[in-house]
């Protein structure tokens, strides 16, 4: 029976680890280990019977498979010498589900292997509550043999699709960086049209109704993260997906379009609006805070009567 560790508690960490942690139970596979900068983060997990691990180190050492959540590439990079320095790494999987740019994936992979490791790059796509719910889509590439052995963890326990991608794991992440040049593209287009429509009397809630009755749930539910003020929530209350995030990742995507000598030019006023409303508003924000830029950017305020209202 293969032990299987969780490092990285975050908003999305955690709703992952517990899913994870109730299939292990429910199958009769042992408990999830698992550990995090901040323990304090996992005394959910602890009262369903997973085990704590003081640090990432006892984590490698303690299981065959470890996943992870982390929130940036140096992070990864950092976790990948604690796991070099922790002995026999000879057949351990390692599978990180963060975004982080392909060629840190690659280096992660090539460092693993020569231990005898697996790495398998699989950053998903979907914001905490979809993590909670177990349906965030999980875009894998490695070792095949790696993958089999860990796709019954993740189909149905943390994701309710996987889109396999061979054993190149610059794919997978490019994937998610390509992914997410949609993503955020989409919800600043949204942003643009919420905010013309409340200026010009049209309403943000008439015109939310045409974005799901023209463009489906997905586009009315990135609609709702600005119409229900979810784009800057309570600061005792923790972003659906935290906008540092997002601008790490519209940084990559940008730099690796530099590398090929194309620009992404929604994707560069995008940045520009999240980066805006960090620097007014603070770390609690979601990645669709360019909302609040372009609000303020059209002489209203950055806060909506949904959102919250300052700091």
């Amino acid at each position: 029976m293969s032990r299987v560790g969780f490092y990285g508690l975050g908003s999305m960490g955690i709703g992952m680890a517990l899913n994870l942690q109730k299939h292990l139970s429910t199958t009769k596979s042992g408990s999830l280990h698992f550990s995090n900068r901040t323990l304090s983060k996992g005394e959910s997990l602890k009262a369903t019977g997973a085990v704590e691990e003081n640090d990432f180190l006892t984590l490698v050492q303690c299981s065959d498979i470890i996943f992870t959540m982390i929130s940036n590439d140096q992070v990864l990079r950092d976790l990948v010498e604690i796991a070099l320095s922790s002995g026999d790494l000879a057949g351990k999987i390692f599978i990180d589900t963060s975004t982080v740019h392909p060629d840190t994936s690659k280096t992660a992979s090539t460092a693993l292997a020569k231990a005898g490791a697996h790495f398998i790059a699989s950053p998903v796509f979907g914001a905490s509550p979809m993590a909670t719910a177990g349906k965030l889509i999980f875009a894998m590439a490695g070792p095949a043999t790696a993958l089999a052995t860990v796709k019954p963890l993740v189909l149905n326990v943390m994701g309710r699709s996987i889109i396999e991608l061979g054993e190149d794991v610059t794919k997978s992440t490019l994937l998610k960086i390509t992914g997410n040049v949609m993503v955020v593209g989409l919800m600043e287009l949204i942003s643009e049209a919420q905010v013309f429509a409340e200026k010009s009397g049209l309403g943000t809630t008439l015109m939310e109704k045409f974005i799901g009755d023209m463009f489906g749930p997905v586009a009315e539910s990135y609609s709702k993260r600005l119409t229900s003020g979810a784009y800057a929530p309570p600061l005792d209350t923790p972003p659906g997906f935290a906008v540092s995030l997002a601008i790490k990742d519209a940084k990559h995507a940008i730099s690796i379009a530099n590398d090929m000598d194309m620009r992404l030019p929604i994707s560069e006023v995008a940045l520009s609006h999240m980066l805006n409303a960090r620097h007014f508003a603070g770390e609690n924000l979601d990645s669709s805070s360019m909302y609040g830029t372009i609000r303020a950017e059209s002489g209203l305020k950055f806060w909506s009567n949904s959102s919250r209202q300052g700091n």
